[in-house]
């Protein structure tokens, strides 16, 4: 926080009015104007040594915006006319799928044309902490010394759609820093893991040969969500089945933006079939800019991720409303069929009203 000089304060004391009342409610007023000042000057100097590439300004960041700590909303405000540059990439498949080796390669391939990355691995919750199970020094260890790649681990803390609720302000932050490329790796995938769609400009469904009945258990989810297929571990028996199976749901399924997801094989731990998913990525990004798909898209995501940002508002300010002890009462009275749920929801939203 920053602090006035003695004189520019003694300044601002001559003003208080002599009475008591007064003269503590502009004390109270000009304390407001010092934090308020003190805070943007801080926020304002992050984001300018973030844009210089300082890696250490991006994590702090990432933590004030992840931990709801004082200024986060303040520091995405004076972010956010920054970002919308980067190409955000959206990775996710099954546990085991190699996506975090695919990721790997894929940063070493942009990195070799000289762009910035930034990786955010949405780990599983720990059950105790609520933090990431999967911590990002076990990730991709080798890149930490490159400046040009930032790595940064987030817990999903219970979230169906398999990302983090701030996961969309950090994807927000790293675009607004500069970053080329922005690459999300998601927990799972299925029906209700879908939500990467709503933040990535290309979602990329990752598959493995030999795990199931793979294709048929989450083909509604995916046939959804992906642009681009990758059946990674190509060599193990089965590559050719999985194969089989995407084009026949493919052609079965009538996307609305009339692409037709290409199916790439790779084998991310020899960096094979690296340049072939950097060559579809490029190929769907400029065929989303011809058709002028990109701004569409966006529109349609942001419908959406307002609806998300306003609900989670909501439930901030009933849960401040209300108290963990008053939603206990609560809970308690419905359990004991003394109240029934739907006029507790409708007294407590008429309070916040």
């Amino acid at each position: 926080m920053l602090r006035l000089s003695r004189g520019r304060e003694s300044k601002l004391q001559t003003t208080y009015h002599t009475g008591c009342d007064t003269q503590l409610g502009a004390k109270r007023k000009a304390t407001a104007i010092l934090y308020t000042d003190g805070l943007h000057s801080t926020v304002v100097s992050l984001v300018e040594q973030m844009r210089a590439g300082d890696s250490r300004a991006m994590a702090r960041a990432v933590s004030v915006v992840e931990n709801r700590a004082a200024g986060w909303a303040e520091l995405l405000k004076e972010l956010f006319p920054l970002s919308g540059h980067a190409l955000v990439l959206g990775l996710t498949g099954q546990p085991g799928a190699g996506k975090s080796t695919l990721v790997d390669q894929l940063a070493r391939h942009y990195r070799k044309l000289d762009r910035t990355v930034g990786i955010i691995a949405v780990d599983p919750s720990s059950p105790y902490t609520g933090g990431a199970i999967l911590g990002d020094r076990i990730r991709m260890q080798e890149h930490f010394s490159d400046p040009g790649i930032f790595i940064r681990s987030m817990a999903t803390r219970g979230s169906l759609g398999g990302l983090a609720q701030s996961t969309s302000d950090a994807a927000m932050i790293l675009d607004a820093s500069g970053r080329d490329i922005v690459m999300i790796e998601t927990v799972g995938v299925g029906q209700d893991e879908i939500d990467i769609v709503r933040l990535a400009d290309i979602t990329i469904v990752i598959l493995v040969p030999g795990m199931g009945d793979d294709v048929q258990s989450i083909k509604a989810g995916i046939m959804e969500i992906a642009d681009i297929f990758v059946i990674n571990k190509s060599d193990r028996d089965g590559a050719e089945r999985v194969e089989r199976e995407i084009r026949a749901l493919q052609s079965l399924a009538m996307r609305s933006d009339k692409w037709t997801p290409p199916i790439v094989k790779t084998m991310a731990s020899e960096g094979k079939g690296i340049d072939d998913l950097a060559a579809s990525i490029a190929a769907h990004e400029e065929y989303l800019k011809k058709e002028n798909l990109m701004t569409k898209r966006s529109i349609q995501n942001w419908e959406k991720r307002l609806v998300d940002m306003l609900r989670d508002s909501l439930l901030e300010k009933a849960f401040a409303k209300i108290g963990d002890r008053n939603l206990s009462r609560y809970a308690a009275e419905v359990a004991g069929r003394r109240r029934d749920p739907y006029s507790v929801v409708e007294e407590i939203m008429n309070g916040l009203a």
